[in-house]
């Protein structure tokens, strides 16, 4: 189950997420911590991809690969001044790192898949 803050929903919205444009959410390998999220806004779906959560006309879609690590997925948007942006949190995770980009879950296997560096 994926959770969606007012906030997210509000800023998804205004960046354009409707019943034509959905939020695609993945799971990469990276960070200091093992894996990271991904989200972009499209209105084209992909291979192996379905709907897998429908909030107030924001629709979130991810790839079959990426399924099992969005269970307990809340997307949250931070409006300070210092890191503004959107936030997702896993209540799930084993660990983060200190940066907050990367997170690992307890029983699921690494991700070759590429993503980012905490030392960016």
């Amino acid at each position: 189950m994926i959770t969606i803050s007012d906030k997210a929903r509000t800023m998804l919205q205004q960046q354009g997420a409707d019943e034509n444009r959905f939020v695609r959410v993945i799971v990469k390998s990276g960070g200091c911590a093992g894996m990271t999220y991904d989200a972009e806004i499209d209105s084209i779906l992909r291979e192996n991809e379905k709907v897998i959560h429908e909030d107030e006309g924001v629709i979130v879609i991810s790839d079959t690969a990426s399924l099992p690590y969005l269970e307990g997925l809340t997307i949250d948007y931070s409006d300070d001044l210092i890191s503004a942006g959107f936030r997702f949190s896993n209540s799930t995770n084993k660990s983060s790192c200190g940066c907050g980009a990367s997170f690992a879950l307890a029983g699921f296997p690494d991700l070759n898949q590429g993503g980012l560096n905490c030392d960016h």
